[in-house]
């Protein structure tokens, strides 16, 4: 009697234990459906590319979306306890600043590695690669047609030089658009030349630096700046605007692609990696896989007016189709980050404000 209780307690342990795993997996596979995007990417045609993917996958995407710094406070706040799957943010400085606080989590994917170029990714370790570049946009120079004569600034180093003096806008020297050129300036020409150029822009400036891209190419249009610097998806925006009020902006202004006979146009990236302490981290990577994808790489094309960082990929986005074809330096994004803090005390010494 008693061997046959023993064996009985035994098959209850048994059947429990397997409930348990049954009821555990079961949670998992439901968690797995779900992903926590942060995300500093604020264009509402994201949308329809976050639909498709749920679409493919059955994975639910829960967003959080605010600019760069205050997804760093909150990732800050948050610590080991963030449900943070993945990080979405743009331009390589704040990627690098990220990367450096700690914020994601080396991954090692052979899909990532085979459509993303190196130079658009951060540099491996023997873990894996923290982040990646997903969509490409370019520092273009724009300029005001009846001011200014096209070869007067057709390289970034000619906006500095004394034949632009009172013509030059920029916005703000500390924003990361500003801080990625300088970034690749100084990975380019060494801090002491670039430091050189920044103290010619500050004497070439119609006004003190102030707002955003699209601002400065309003200035140039108006006649209060005679060139200015914008990355390329702002003027797309116009190029393809139907306003008449935009239209009317375009046809003022005339734009360049710079250091075409040297280095080639600046490249800066939107990017993203899984967060260190995703609590669906399989999910993550998959995201990130998704954004390579041809699909997502042409909706970033088409329907956010940014370069695929997949090449094969086809644009049908008119609005690219204008800007033509053009030369871009080819430097590690992930040395342009790492030069941001360089850039920031170049700038200080010169007063670039």
């Amino acid at each position: 009697m008693q061997n046959i209780l023993k064996h009985l307690s035994l098959c209850l342990l048994l059947t429990i234990a397997g409930l348990t795993t049954n009821a555990a997996a079961q949670t998992n596979k439901q968690t797995d459906q779900e992903l926590n995007l942060y995300s500093a990417r604020h264009y509402q045609t994201d949308e329809a590319l976050y639909g498709d993917f749920t679409k493919k996958t059955g994975i639910k995407i829960n967003r959080i979306e605010a600019d760069d710094n205050a997804l760093a406070e909150r990732l800050k706040s948050e610590g080991a306890n963030s449900p943070a799957d993945v990080i979405l943010m743009v331009d390589a400085a704040r990627l690098w600043r990220a990367q450096i606080d700690g914020f994601f989590k080396p991954i090692q994917s052979k899909y990532l590695e085979s459509r993303i170029p190196a130079n658009l990714r951060a540099k491996p370790d023997p873990e894996g690669t923290t982040w990646f570049g997903f969509s490409t946009r370019a520092r273009l120079v724009v300029y005001n047609k009846t001011k200014v004569n096209p070869q007067d600034v057709d390289t970034y180093e000619k906006l500095a030089e004394p034949i632009n003096k009172g013509k030059v806008c920029t916005r703000s020297g500390a924003h990361p658009y500003m801080l990625s050129l300088i970034g690749a300036m100084i990975e380019r020409r060494g801090e002491a030349a670039t430091q050189e150029w920044a103290k010619g822009m500050v004497a070439n400036m119609a006004r003190p630096p102030r707002g955003g891209d699209t601002d400065q190419i309003k200035a140039v249009a108006s006649g209060e700046c005679g060139v200015a610097l914008t990355n390329s998806y702002y003027l797309v925006r116009l190029l393809r605007s139907t306003k008449p009020e935009d239209q009317a902006i375009v046809s003022k202004i005339g734009f360049i692609w710079p250091n075409q006979q040297t280095t080639g146009a600046h490249i800066n990236i939107a990017g993203g990696g899984v967060a260190k302490n995703a609590p669906h981290a399989s999910a993550a990577t998959q995201f990130l896989e998704y954004l390579a994808s041809d699909s997502a790489q042409e909706y970033f094309a088409n329907g956010n007016n940014e370069w695929p960082v997949v090449k094969s990929v086809k644009i049908d986005n008119e609005g690219l189709k204008m800007l033509g074809t053009f030369k871009a330096e080819n430097i590690s994004v992930a040395s342009i980050g790492k030069n941001q803090i360089a850039a920031q005390r170049l700038l200080d010494r010169v007063a670039y404000k």
